[in-house]
Formats: structure tokens, sequence, C-alpha cells
């Protein structure tokens, strides 16, 4: 099998295990969970049923980062899990992740999808006009992004300092900008979920709502729960993308 195949295969793999099974999108932060390290908190949300995780750790030193994505690798792999990697591609890469989520501001998603041709790339998206520039490249067939995601939706701890959030109400104007599976992030609580189900979403990343809670596992596996009474079957919502 010739390797573009290989790449292709792979990359189909994990976005159809991100559209098929991708519900609720835990976020490490080990400043935010409660005295707990960030090992501690994958093994919670994984017992929990999470399918997929993504290690967001901005102070670490780059060595200490590495041990810990190649750990996150092992158990992530053992659950049949995806594993995502916060901005770093250079350590995404060495831990053999599934992808990466960057910001607007971080690497460009098109230089890491020629370094990177079977991850997962989530790009952050925080304005209407940043949503409709990622639609016109879906259009033209030019877009090296998996999935975006909506937010800050509402206050939250892991973006300090700002003081305009979404809402739910964005939710509508961004998705009708852009054909990608999203994502909705920021200061999401489990009294949102029926809302924001209602609103379209499928997969919501959180961090405080899981990491916070006594007991990260059971935590987990209730937002799944609730999540999928809530939207019920997503699968031919998604046929479409997936082809």
């Amino acid at each position: 099998m010739a390797q573009h195949d290989i790449v292709r295969g792979l990359y189909s793999q994990r976005l159809h295990h991100f559209l098929d099974e991708v519900t609720l999108y835990p976020v490490s932060c080990e400043r935010l969970a409660a005295g707990r390290t960030d090992q501690e908190w994958l093994e919670g949300v994984l017992a929990g049923g999470a399918r997929i995780v993504q290690l967001r750790d901005k102070e670490s030193p780059d060595s200490e980062l590495l041990a810990k994505a190649r750990y996150f690798r092992e158990k992530t792999r053992e659950a049949g899990a995806l594993f995502l990697v916060n901005d770093r591609l250079d350590i995404a890469l060495l831990a053999d992740a599934d992808g990466v989520h960057v910001g607007q501001n971080d690497l460009p998603p098109e230089e890491i999808r020629r370094l990177a041709p079977d991850f997962l790339i989530g790009l952050s998206c925080n304005t209407l006009e940043q949503v409709k520039n990622l639609g016109a490249k879906v259009r033209k067939g030019v877009c090296p992004v998996s999935y975006f995601n909506v937010g800050p939706l509402y206050a939250t701890a892991t973006k300090q300092g700002l003081k305009d959030y979404l809402g739910t109400q964005a939710i509508h104007h961004f998705i009708r900008e852009c054909s990608l599976p999203f994502t909705v992030m920021g200061g999401i609580k489990v009294d949102h979920i029926e809302e924001l189900c209602a609103a379209g979403v499928k997969r919501m990343a959180v961090v405080t709502a899981i990491s916070q809670t006594p007991d990260i596992t059971l935590e987990t596996a209730a937002w799944i729960k609730k999540m999928k009474e809530c939207s019920g079957d997503r699968r031919e919502d998604d046929a479409a993308f997936q082809k």
C-alpha cells in the first residue's frame, strides 16, 4: 500500500472516531484540578468513558511535558480514545498523538498539515470573521482544519482577563458560516447541556466542570450520559461530512 494511502486511511480513521464517538471533550489543566495531577485526571476521565482527551499544559518544562504526553498516549491507546495536544506540534509528533488543537496566533494549520498529514487539527475561533474565513477555505477545498471550536461561551477560569463572552446565541451564527464539525468551550456547566444540544451542539469541551469535581470518573460518565440523551443519534447528522 502506498504511503499516501496509509496516511489518508489513518486520518480517515481518526476523523470517523471524532465524528461517531466523541461527545464530551475533556481538556486538562493541572492547576485547576483540585490538587490532582494530569495523570490522575486522565485516568479519571478515561474510566468515565471519555473518547477523546486534550493535554493542555503551558507550564511544564519540555522534557516533563513530553514524558506526560507519552503517558497520555499510552493510556488513551489502551482505552481506545483519541489524544490531542494543545498548541505543541513538536510534542504531539514525538508522542505519536492523534492531533493538535491550536489558536489563531499559534502555528498556522496549513503548516501543521504539511508536517503532520494524518493529524486531526482543531482551531479555536473567537469571532464570526474567523469562522467566515475558515468556511471560505472549506468551500474552496483548501482547508487543513478538521474541526473548529466556538468559544469562550461563558465566563471561564481558563481565560483570565476576558470580559466578553460569546453566549449560546453565537453558535447559530458561527456554524452557518462553516460546514466543518465543531466543538464549544468556555465555562460550560452540566446545566447548559440541554440548551446547547438544542442549539445543535454535539461535542462540548470542558475543563473545570470535570477537573474540580470530587469524583472525576462519575462526573465524566454523567456528562456523557446526559449529552447522549439530549443529542440523540448523531451519525445521520454527520453523514454528509464523512462522505
